[in-house]
């Protein structure tokens, strides 16, 4: 009688684990990862985007266009003041003054 038990209970055992088992884990793990995974992932990214972007974009770019414009406006006019002869009126008096007569 034992012996059939343990078969019984080996043969019973083996096939509920594993449909039980294959059954919840699969569920479980849909469910995990549709449910929660989704849920997690828009939160933290839209937050976690949110605010580095917003962070590194304004550090970054107030620190890159101060440096960038303070060096462009600094080099430019000196080097080009052909393109802009009214603010370098001197150095061409004859664009100068035909754009504006005296």
């Amino acid at each position: 009688m034992s012996f059939y038990l343990s078969i019984y209970l080996s043969i019973y055992l083996s096939i509920y684990l594993s449909i039980y088992l294959s059954i919840y884990l699969s569920i479980y793990l849909s469910i995990y990862l549709s449910i929660y995974l989704s849920i997690y992932l828009s939160i933290y990214l839209s937050i976690y985007l949110s605010i580095y972007l917003s962070i590194y974009l304004s550090i970054y770019l107030s620190i890159y266009l101060s440096i960038y414009l303070s060096i462009y406006l600094s080099i430019y006019p000196s080097i080009h003041p052909s393109v802009h002869p009214s603010i370098h009126p001197s150095i061409h008096p004859s664009i100068h003054s035909s754009i504006y007569p005296v």
